[in-house]
């Protein structure tokens, strides 16, 4: 099985082409390409040479040997009361859907909508918004894939959107299956409070065809930590053996960058290396 990690900390120590260099030299196969960034001065999204820009990045990536398999789009998806930011995100999600594909990454990441009352409330909106993504999907070659999310409350975790395997399943159930999957933030559905509990009744819960991309990192089961494998509480054999037995036949996606931020920015590759090394071990056992 493949791995990959996101590219946001090494893209912002060391530029992105270069970036792109280094990640390959430490040993992943593929990469997340993160596109948080909605500043007008600095993001990607805002260039005017955006879609050059992509070509360029995906040229260097098949000169070092590694591809894009996933990306992720801007977030908040969506802010209450607040139209003019609502317009610009969802402009800019689409724009980070056409970069995706032309990165040549199957899968991009979009966070669903958290504002709703009821549930009923909550999943009527998730479903307008996802299907106004439909058809980009159809024209970027891109499946949008939608990621379980938590909430606080007075300090605490709270359940969000897709925190529980009921929800999430009847979520992906409800949109198409051409365009749309599940991606499982590891760390998220380890939460206490956030409704699941366990990454593995999640990943059981989904099974192996609506399950297609992950997010992998360690936390204490009370902070969303971003960090990596076997720092903190999480029980990972047990994750991989779930994913096994589901057959899941994804790429195992890391989203921990804050173990390389906690570094200087001289020890950033040794830091990927080694996070690149824990990745192998994980997927030792996995087709």
């Amino acid at each position: 099985m493949q791995i990959s990690t996101q590219t946001e900390v090494m893209s912002r120590r060391f530029g992105e082409t270069e970036a792109i260099r280094l990640l390959a030299e430490a040993g992943w196969d593929a990469l997340d390409y993160s596109m948080f960034d909605i500043n007008p001065t600095t993001s990607v999204l805002t260039r005017s040479d955006y879609r050059e820009h992509a070509r360029l990045l995906r040229e260097t990536a098949e000169k070092h040997g590694v591809r894009f398999n996933q990306a992720h789009a801007p977030f908040p998806s969506y802010r209450h009361g607040n139209e003019e930011y609502n317009a610009m995100i969802f402009d800019l999600i689409v724009r980070s859907m056409e970069i995706a594909g032309i990165l040549g990454a199957e899968t991009i990441i979009v966070h669903p909508i958290t504002h709703g009352e009821t549930y009923c409330e909550r999943k009527a909106v998730n479903m307008a918004f996802y299907n106004r993504l439909k058809p980009y999907c159809e024209q970027f070659g891109v499946i949008v894939a939608v990621e379980n999310m938590f909430g606080f409350a007075d300090g605490h975790v709270t359940p969000a959107v897709c925190s529980t395997e009921a929800e999430f399943v009847d979520y992906i159930d409800s949109l198409d299956e051409r365009y749309f999957c599940a991606c499982l933030d590891i760390g998220h559905a380890e939460l206490r409070g956030a409704g699941a509990f366990s990454a593995v009744s999640m990943i059981r819960a989904l099974g192996g065809k609506r399950l297609r991309a992950l997010h992998v990192h360690d936390n204490d089961k009370t902070s969303d930590l971003h960090t990596l494998p076997f720092t903190r509480s999480i029980r990972w054999r047990e994750i991989i053996d779930a994913l096994i037995e589901i057959g899941y036949s994804g790429v195992f996606t890391f989203e921990a960058d804050n173990f390389i931020s906690g570094f200087p920015p001289e020890l950033s590759f040794e830091a990927s290396k080694f996070m690149a090394t824990v990745g192998r071990y994980l997927v030792r056992d996995m087709k």
